[in-house]
């Protein structure tokens, strides 16, 4: 069944009908429908090189933000600042655990800019091309930013970092993520 018939039935399903519908049978075909949605845009193979590109990716910034903290002797390293954060919210875990999950967050992040990324790319939104990815650095470095502000507004102690400096090496780790995931990605087109 292709995507508009089944959008189709299902608001036939759930407002021609005249039945009540309950909110389980309304969210199982919204997950239903999402999950076309994404099957179509969107298979393994796909999905796994996205993966692949976006650990690529987050380890070029994160390599760069670990120079970066060594030359500055700062704590730029954001794997560890969101352990720092975990640590805020008064997870019940071990040091080695919430490390483990801020380097699991890390990269969950970086999957789902890439993600973003390929689908610009895929439905030619953007070009795929320097000036594009560094269009797209230039963006996610400010998304970056601005929710790494929040994150430090909404925990009690803030860590004992330069904040300034911290986002501007952030600014230009999103660069390098956005030019390192292009580089990959037209590498494997």
């Amino acid at each position: 069944m292709n995507l508009l018939a089944y959008l189709g039935l299902y608001i036939k399903t759930t407002y021609c009908s005249g039945q009540n519908t309950t909110l389980a049978e309304h969210v199982t075909y919204l997950f239903s429908f999402c999950l076309r949605i994404k099957i179509m845009f969107m298979d393994f193979y796909t999905l796994l090189q996205i993966l692949i590109y976006s650990i690529i990716a987050t380890s070029a910034m994160t390599l760069f933000s670990y120079a970066v903290s060594t030359s500055a002797r700062e704590v730029y390293k954001e794997p560890v600042l969101l352990a720092y954060i975990l640590s805020s919210f008064h997870l019940e875990a071990t040091k080695n655990l919430k490390i483990i999950l801020g380097w699991v967050l890390h990269f969950l992040i970086g999957f789902g800019f890439v993600i973003g990324y390929h689908f610009l790319w895929f439905h030619e939104l953007l070009e795929i091309s320097w000036s594009a990815s560094f269009l797209l650095g230039v963006i996610s470095g400010i998304i970056g930013i601005i929710g790494w502000i929040i994150l430090f507004k909404i925990i009690p102690k803030k860590p004992n970092i330069d904040f300034i400096g911290y986002y501007l090496q952030l600014f230009v780790a999103h660069i390098i993520f956005s030019i390192t995931a292009f580089l990959i990605y037209k590498l494997f087109l």
